[in-house]
Protein backbone atom coordinates (compact mmCIF):
# COMPACT_ATOMS: atom_id res chain seq x y z
CA UNK A 1 0.00 0.00 0.00
CA UNK A 2 1.40 3.26 -0.69
CA UNK A 3 2.06 5.94 2.08
CA UNK A 4 -0.74 8.09 2.56
CA UNK A 5 1.83 11.39 1.82
CA UNK A 6 2.60 9.72 -1.25
CA UNK A 7 -0.93 9.08 -2.35
CA UNK A 8 -1.87 12.46 -1.36
CA UNK A 9 0.63 13.98 -3.53
CA UNK A 10 -0.37 12.00 -6.29
CA UNK A 11 -4.27 12.81 -6.07
CA UNK A 12 -2.77 16.39 -5.80
CA UNK A 13 -1.10 16.40 -8.82
CA UNK A 14 -4.13 14.80 -10.73
CA UNK A 15 -6.10 17.88 -8.92
CA UNK A 16 -3.79 20.17 -10.84
CA UNK A 17 -3.72 18.43 -13.95
CA UNK A 18 -7.37 18.27 -14.19
CA UNK A 19 -7.32 22.07 -13.39
CA UNK A 20 -5.50 22.66 -16.55
CA UNK A 21 -6.75 20.70 -18.75
CA UNK A 22 -10.39 21.96 -18.05
CA UNK A 23 -9.91 25.50 -17.68
CA UNK A 24 -10.40 28.16 -20.13
CA UNK A 25 -7.88 28.84 -22.46
CA UNK A 26 -7.28 24.89 -23.56
CA UNK A 27 -11.60 24.35 -23.46
CA UNK A 28 -11.41 27.83 -26.36
CA UNK A 29 -9.02 25.48 -28.03
CA UNK A 30 -12.21 23.11 -28.75
CA UNK A 31 -14.94 25.83 -29.21
CA UNK A 32 -16.20 25.96 -32.72
CA UNK A 33 -18.36 23.77 -35.09
CA UNK A 34 -16.24 20.87 -36.18
CA UNK A 35 -17.66 17.65 -34.71
CA UNK A 36 -16.72 13.75 -33.67
CA UNK A 37 -19.16 11.09 -34.79
CA UNK A 38 -21.87 13.43 -34.43
CA UNK A 39 -20.68 14.70 -30.80
CA UNK A 40 -19.26 18.64 -30.92
CA UNK A 41 -15.12 18.21 -30.26
CA UNK A 42 -15.17 20.23 -26.60
CA UNK A 43 -17.96 17.95 -25.15
CA UNK A 44 -15.95 14.91 -26.55
CA UNK A 45 -12.67 16.64 -25.45
CA UNK A 46 -14.08 16.89 -21.49
CA UNK A 47 -15.86 13.47 -21.41
CA UNK A 48 -12.52 12.14 -22.56
CA UNK A 49 -10.21 14.41 -20.39
CA UNK A 50 -13.22 13.33 -17.51
CA UNK A 51 -12.50 9.70 -18.34
CA UNK A 52 -8.91 10.26 -17.68
CA UNK A 53 -8.57 11.54 -14.56
CA UNK A 54 -10.86 9.31 -12.99
CA UNK A 55 -8.83 6.02 -14.30
CA UNK A 56 -5.40 8.53 -13.43
CA UNK A 57 -7.01 8.85 -9.78
CA UNK A 58 -8.11 4.90 -9.34
CA UNK A 59 -4.71 3.82 -10.19
CA UNK A 60 -3.25 6.39 -7.59
CA UNK A 61 -5.68 4.95 -5.09
CA UNK A 62 -5.60 1.65 -6.04
CA UNK A 63 -1.57 1.28 -6.89
CA UNK A 64 0.22 -1.16 -4.37
CA UNK A 65 4.21 -1.29 -3.79
CA UNK A 66 6.19 2.19 -3.96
Amino acid sequence: MIRPSMKGQRLAALFLLGFLLLNYPLLDLFVGPSVVLGIPVLYAYVFIVWALLIGLMALAVEKRGN
